[in-house]
């Protein structure tokens, strides 16, 4: 017996013994089984979407197959939810508990790459899945799919929810669908992530929030009539140089860092619009609250000086993720019990020969199929999931879809996401979703222990409020 098989029957007999409304049914088929049933699906679906790779709130063609396909096996579909056209909600069951999977499908902008190991830009492609998005969206389908299998063969009462979640990248879709109170009715949330390793750590994130600047001057000839402009590009880099020198003075668990996004079209024409997108994070929201506020005022400062007019356009805010020790460490059990991902020796020469680019990061391939240590900890990015995680109890997990040393949003994170390595990897993250949902819907204890620790970090008085105000989703920031 291989050591996969073996890893797979270990995860369903952990699942049934610990649950007896699950021994009860002797014939149900293991939650792994049903998994990779379908992992032609798998393969598919993430495929076709890292080719798609749309941006953020476009993704019509990704949000349409997901659906497609859901709608197919028997879920009841309501998209356009929280006025996000690409959002939609898929359900299939009836009472019982509700669990939902998160389903993400962006891409970014600026980057793409070929499947191949070697730098090979795609020509005309002007994004890519180097967040994995792809991946995270067909591994969700797919958990979703076996535990509505295995709710089906096994006569258990309950819900299971897909939520196609777009622009988690900088578009803070999630978010809006929170505010919106989607999530309300939902027990227990899971999401996973694509990564370089295979973890269910107990991994905080940052708060954040982003704006994009934009300042308006005076054009006029830079050479025949300088005196008559006024530099809105002056205020944008005026208003950088502050920033830059505000970085000595900020906590050091903070982070602020900006692109400019339009400077002028011609060095003999004084420009009279410039734009600067910043991002700002703290571990704390009111942490980023303060820093934006200093952030504000180098703006206006930066105008005044260089005789430039400033607004500003809050384009997305996340709160830290509320992390649940309890869930995690159920979930950390489940991928023990799935394990890491092993390579063929066609996937083992591909990503050697991918391993070479990574320089010093690099880690030894063979860690793709360990599973990490459990551990609580902080991470620096940051997800829209946190906000979720504050309006019920959420879970998530990582696995290896990447070549080990891989970061993600780079050209390797994208050559992965769309090699049969990914694919594997979003298998495992499945395996070990489903795992958990089934253990979520026969175990009263483990959700009524979960929501208790939820409870006490919110605090009786918790009041939910997002980083991003009142403002409606910006369904155009990546047009």
């Amino acid at each position: 017996m291989n050591r996969t098989v073996r890893a797979l029957m270990t995860g369903a007999a952990l699942v049934f013994a610990a649950n007896p409304l699950v021994a009860q049914t002797s014939e149900a088929p293991a939650p792994t089984e049903l998994v990779e049933n379908e992992f032609d699906r798998t393969t598919r679906l993430a495929q076709q979407l890292w080719e798609f790779a749309e941006l953020g709130y476009l993704e019509t063609r990704s949000s349409g197959l997901m659906q497609s396909e859901l709608a197919g096996e028997g879920f009841e579909i309501e998209s356009g939810i929280a006025e996000i056209p690409t959002a939609f909600v898929a359900e299939w069951g009836e009472g019982g508990p509700v669990i939902a999977i998160l389903a993400e499908m962006d891409a970014l902008p600026g980057i793409n790459q070929s499947g191949a190991p070697t730098r090979d830009p795609i020509a005309g492609k002007g994004a890519g899945h180097a967040c994995g998005h792809n991946l995270f969206g067909a591994g969700s389908l797919t958990a979703a799919l076996a535990v509505k299998n295995w709710l089906e063969a096994t006569g258990t009462p309950g819900r299971i929810r897909l939520y196609g979640t777009p622009a988690e990248e900088g578009g803070s879709g999630k978010v809006y669908m929170t505010r919106a109170g989607m999530f309300d009715d939902v027990d227990i949330a899971i999401h996973w992530h694509a990564d370089d390793e295979n973890s269910a750590a107990a991994r905080t994130s940052l708060a954040n929030r982003s704006a994009k600047f934009r300042f308006t001057g005076v054009s006029a000839h830079a050479a025949a009539a300088p005196e008559r402009g006024r530099s809105a590009l002056d205020g944008a880099e005026a208003m950088n140089m502050m920033a830059n020198m505000m970085h000595e003075h900020i906590p050091q668990d903070a982070r602020m860092h900006y692109v400019i996004t339009s400077g002028g079209n011609a060095p003999n024409v004084v420009p009279d619009f410039a734009e600067v997108f910043y991002y700002v994070r703290h571990p704390d929201p009111q942490g980023v609250e303060e820093i934006w506020t200093r952030l504000e005022d180098a703006a206006r400062g930066a105008a005044m000086g260089t005789g430039t007019e400033v607004e500003w356009e809050v384009i997305h805010g996340n709160n830290p993720l509320l992390v649940n020790e309890t869930l995690a460490r159920a979930m950390h059990d489940k991928l023990e019990a799935v394990g890491g991902i092993t390579y063929t020796p066609e996937e083992r020469a591909w990503a050697t020969e991918l391993h070479e680019s990574l320089g010093d990061a690099a880690k030894p391939l063979e860690s793709a199929a360990e599973i990490q240590p459990y551990s609580r900890d902080l991470g620096y990015g940051s997800t829209d999931v946190g906000d979720v995680s504050w309006a019920t109890p959420t879970v998530g997990v990582r696995t290896a879809t990447w070549v080990p040393g891989t970061s993600s949003h780079s050209w390797q994170a994208v050559a992965a996401s769309g090699h049969s390595i990914g694919h594997k990897g979003a298998q495992v993250a499945a395996k070990a979703m489903a795992l958990m949902a089934v253990d979520l819907f026969t175990n009263p204890g483990l959700r009524e222990a979960a929501r208790e620790e939820f409870n006490r970090a919110r605090g009786e008085d918790y009041e939910y409020r997002s980083l991003l105000g009142d403002r409606d989703p910006p369904l155009d920031y990546r047009k």
